[in-house]
C-alpha cells in the first residue's frame, strides 16, 4: 500500500508522528536542481550500471512541519558502495549516523557520530561497506538537491561502485539490523 503524505504539522502544535507512516523522498519532494546536460549524462552513466541502480538509497520522509520555514526528520539507508554525486541542499541539515559509516570527505562517521552541512555547501557521502542508516534534521520541510561539481571520473567512480556491489544490494538488510 503506498504511502500518503503525512499532514503538515502546524509549529506551534504538539504532532506525532509514528513508525511507519513516514512517505518515501522522491523527485517531488525533493526536486533537482542544477540539472545540466553533463550532470543528465552523469546520470544516466550511473542508472545504466546496473537494473538495480536506484536501489542504493532509500530515504523517508518522517516528519515534516511549516513549510519552506519550517523543519523536517528523515531516515535514510545508503547501502554499501552508495557513492552520491557532489550536490547540495537548500536548507542546513544535520547528519545523525545510527549505523554503519558514511564518509563526507576525508572524515569517516560511525554510530553517534554527525555533521552539520550548512545549506548551499556541496559534499559528497560515500556508504561503509556495511552502508550506513542516518537521521537527516533540516531547517526547512522542503528543500532541493542541487547537483554540481561533477565531472566525468566522479560519474565513472559511481557507476563502479554501483556495477561492484549491486549483485547484492537486493539481500543487504540496514546495518542496524546486521
Amino acid at each position: 500500500m503506498e504511502s500518503e503524505r503525512p499532514a503538515a504539522a502546524t509549529r506551534n502544535r504538539i504532532t506525532l508522528f509514528r513508525a511507519g507512516e513516514g512517505i518515501p523522498l522522491d523527485h517531488e519532494t525533493m526536486p533537482f536542481a542544477g540539472m545540466d546536460t553533463e550532470t543528465m549524462a552523469g546520470l544516466a552513466r550511473v542508472m545504466a550500471s546496473g537494473p538495480r541502480a536506484a536501489d542504493g538509497s532509500h530515504t523517508t520522509i518522517l516528519f515534516q512541519s511549516g513549510g519552506e520555514q519550517g523543519v523536517s526528520l528523515s531516515h535514510a539507508w545508503f547501502k554499501s558502495g552508495f557513492i552520491s554525486p557532489r550536490h547540495s541542499h537548500n536548507a542546513d541539515c544535520i547528519y545523525y549516523i545510527l549505523a554503519g559509516e558514511a564518509h563526507f570527505g576525508a572524515a569517516c562517521l560511525a554510530k553517534g557520530d554527525g555533521i552539520f552541512v550548512p545549506a548551499d555547501h556541496g559534499y559528497v557521502l560515500t556508504a561503509g561497506e556495511e552502508g550506513c542508516e542516518l537521521l537527516e534534521f533540516r531547517n526547512a520541510a522542503q528543500f532541493n538537491i542541487h547537483f554540481k561539481g561533477n565531472d566525468d571520473a566522479h560519474w565513472e567512480k559511481i557507476a563502479r561502485s554501483y556495477a561492484d556491489h549491486m549483485p547484492g544490494w537486493e539481500s543487504e538488510v540496514p546495518p542496524s539490523r546486521q
